[in-house]
């Protein structure tokens, strides 16, 4: 009679551990995946939303007309973070975000404060220009990005040759606008140079 040879109940027992011990690390090591994965679609889409904005702002910037106060901007702080505001006259088109307007407006990129929290919300605040409303009624907010610190805006002057801090010149315009926003979470502030004028190939 041949005797069968099996596995005994610890050589059962030890292949259980091996394998449990495998599947949790191969576990472990796909949800990491998955979490990288995740925090870094974030990531883009954060920083897409921050590419679209400069876009945006040079096809706006690019069309603007010298005269007529076509551009200014001031220098703002609150609880020492910077909080510069920018404003431009158009009419429908990109800086305005509809087609659909009549007439000059007014828009104004700032910061906004949360109600909840000290960060900000960054959008356009657009009026008509010869709004006359004392209580302005007709002015719209339009937020673009959350959970900003702080805005800092330089704009370059040629005649001078220097970053100028704000701009209050009704008749020419800056030749190149400087946007630093820093952002929670982000230590590095994410910065735009924006020229004025298109330059040539």
């Amino acid at each position: 009679m041949v005797k069968r040879a099996g596995f005994t109940l610890i050589e059962i027992t030890l292949a259980v551990a091996i394998l449990g011990m495998m599947s949790l690390a191969i576990y472990r090591f796909v949800q990491a995946n998955i979490v990288a994965l995740r925090i870094a679609s974030e990531v883009t889409a954060k920083d897409a939303r921050y590419d679209a904005l400069r876009d945006l702002l040079s096809a706006q910037f690019q069309t603007l007309v010298p005269g007529n106060g076509a551009l200014s901007g001031e220098t703002l702080k609150l609880s020492d973070r910077s909080r510069d505001e920018i404003k431009w006259t158009c009419g429908a088109g990109p800086g305005l975000l509809t087609r659909y307007a009549g007439g000059d407006w007014i828009v104004t990129m700032r910061l906004q404060p949360h109600e909840k929290d000290d960060g900000f919300d960054l959008g356009f605040r657009r009026s008509p220009k010869n709004d006359q409303s004392i209580v302005n009624e007709n002015d719209t907010w339009i937020p673009l990005l959350t959970d900003v610190q702080s805005m800092q805006i330089r704009y370059f002057d040629p005649r001078l040759n220097t970053w100028l801090e704000k701009w209050t010149d009704n008749v020419t315009l800056p030749r190149l606008v400087k946007i630093s926003i820093a952002r929670v979470g982000n230590p590095v502030p994410w910065t735009a140079v924006i020229a004025l004028g298109r330059t040539p190939l």
